[in-house]
C-alpha cells in the first residue's frame, strides 16, 4: 500500500489539546503547535475499520480481552524487539504515566527518594513530587552536541539519598538517545547492587533511526527481570494516545501484586474498549504503515537538518537516535530562559515545549514534534528563521 503523510488533516475543532486549547493554556489563537507528543496523522486503516466495526455495533459495554490481544502484543514485542514477554507479566492501564505512579505509590512511601534523568520528560517529576516523595535527579552530561549518564553520580545519588526507585527513560524523552547495551547494564548492575526497583519507560522503543537499537532493559539480563517494570504502549506508535491503552509488564510476582492492588485501591479496573480494540488491530496489522511512517520521520528529521545548517546556524539540532521529539539548543541566541519562551510564542509564533520543563538543565532548549506533514514543517521552521533574521540586525 502507499501512505500519504503529507496530507493536512484540519484538527481544529475537534477538542484537540494539540490545537483548540491555545487560548486556554496562554497562547496566542493562532500559534502553530508543535509541542505535544501526538502526530498529525491519521491512523492505520485496519485501525480505523476496527474502530469503525465497533461503533457500528453500537453497544459499549464494559470490555475485556481474549488470547488474540496479548498474542498481538507478545508477537509485536518478539518479532520487533526480541523480547519474549510471559501472559501473567502483563498489566493493562491507561497509561504509562497512570502506571508510574502506580508503582511509585505501591513500591515507595511519602518522603522516599526516587531518581530520575534530568532533563527529562516532566510528569516523571510530577509524579513523584505529586505523591510527596522527594525528586533526585542524575543530571545527564551534555557535552559536544551529545548526551551521556554520569554513573559515579548515579550511584553516588542512590547512596546519599537512599534511594528507593529509578525512572528510567529508555528511549530518552526529550534528549534524543536510545542507550545501548553497555550503558544499561551499568544502570542495572548498580540497581542490582543496592537493590533498587528500575520503573522503565519504554514507551518509544518503535521509533529508532538507522545504526540504532532499542535494548528492552528488563531483557538483558534475568535479574532484571526480578527488579524492573517496563512499561510500554501503542499510543506513540500508532497515533492512539487519546484511547488511553498501555501495556505494562512486571515479571516479579510480589512487586506485580502491589501495583494491581494499588490500581484496584484507586477504583480503576477494565480499559477503554476502543483502546483494546485499536492497540490489537495496530500490532496484528500496522507494521507496513509503521515503516512507511518511519521513512517519512527520517526525511522530516533530514529536511530539518538542512535547514538549520543553512539558515539556522545559531541553533544547534541534538542529534536524535529515536523517537519523533527533537531536541533543539538554542543558547547561542543568548536569551535567558523567560526571554527564550517570550521569543518562540511571540515572535514566532510557535508552541514548543521549552526545555525548563524538563528540569533545569533544559534551559536553554526547546523540544519540537517532527511527526507532522513536511508542510507544517517548512512553515515552523520559515517562521523560526524569519524571527531570529529580525534578531541579528
Amino acid at each position: 500500500m502507499s501512505y500519504s503523510f503529507n496530507e493536512i488533516i484540519p484538527r481544529k475543532g475537534t477538542n484537540s489539546l494539540k490545537y483548540d486549547f491555545t487560548e486556554e493554556r496562554g497562547k496566542p489563537k493562532d500559534i502553530l503547535p508543535l509541542w505535544i507528543a501526538d502526530m498529525d496523522f491519521k491512523v492505520p486503516e485496519v485501525v480505523s475499520k476496527r474502530l469503525n466495526e465497533l461503533a457500528a455495533h453500537g453497544i459499549f459495554g464494559y470490555s475485556e480481552v481474549g488470547t488474540s490481544y496479548f498474542e498481538a502484543v507478545s508477537n509485536w514485542m518478539a518479532t520487533y524487539h526480541n523480547w519474549k514477554v510471559k501472559e501473567e507479566w502483563l498489566i493493562k492501564a491507561p497509561g504509562v504515566v497512570f502506571a508510574i505512579a502506580m508503582a511509585i505509590r505501591a513500591l515507595t512511601k511519602e518522603g522516599d527518594s526516587i531518581l530520575i534523568q534530568q532533563p527529562v520528560y516532566h510528569p516523571f517529576s510530577k509524579m513523584i513530587l505529586n505523591n510527596d516523595r522527594k525528586l533526585v535527579s542524575n543530571t545527564l552530561i551534555y557535552q559536544d552536541g551529545r548526551y551521556s549518564i554520569d554513573f559515579d553520580d548515579f550511584e553516588k545519588k542512590i547512596v546519599e539519598h537512599q534511594v528507593k526507585l529509578f525512572i528510567l527513560c529508555n528511549p530518552h524523552n526529550p534528549v534524543g538517545r536510545v542507550w545501548t547495551k553497555e550503558e544499561l547494564i551499568k544502570l542495572g548492575d548498580i540497581c542490582l547492587k543496592h537493590q533498587i526497583l528500575v520503573v522503565s519507560d519504554e514507551i518509544h522503543q518503535d521509533f529508532i533511526y538507522q545504526g540504532y537499537k532499542h535494548e528492552v532493559f528488563m531483557n538483558l539480563n534475568k535479574a532484571y527481570e526480578e527488579i524492573t517494570i517496563t512499561c510500554t504502549a501503542p499510543s506513540k506508535t500508532f497515533n492512539l494516545a487519546g484511547l488511553q491503552v498501555s501495556n505494562i509488564f512486571i515479571a516479579n510476582a510480589s512487586v506485580r501484586r502491589k501495583v494491581r492492588k494499588e490500581i484496584a485501591r484507586i477504583g480503576y479496573s477494565q480499559l477503554n474498549s476502543a483502546g483494546l480494540v485499536a492497540c490489537e488491530a495496530a500490532y496484528t496489522e500496522g507494521r507496513e504503515w509503521l515503516e512507511a511512517l518511519k521513512t517519512y520521520l527520517m526525511g522530516n528529521l533530514e529536511y530539518l537538518r538542512k535547514f538549520i545548517e543553512t539558515k539556522l546556524p545559531e541553533i544547534k539540532l541534538v542529534e536524535p537516535e529515536g523517537t519523533y521529539l527533537v531536541w533543539l539548543d538554542f543558547n547561542a541566541l543568548g536569551l535567558k530562559e523567560e526571554a527564550l519562551e517570550e521569543f518562540i510564542v511571540k515572535k514566532a509564533n510557535l508552541w514548543l515545549n521549552s526545555g525548563s520543563t524538563f528540569g533545569e538543565s533544559g534551559q536553554g532548549f526547546e523540544r519540537i514534534n517532527i511527526a507532522c506533514p513536511r508542510e507544517i514543517l517548512n512553515q515552523a521552521l520559515e517562521q523560526l528563521w524569519t524571527s531570529i533574521k529580525a534578531l541579528r540586525v
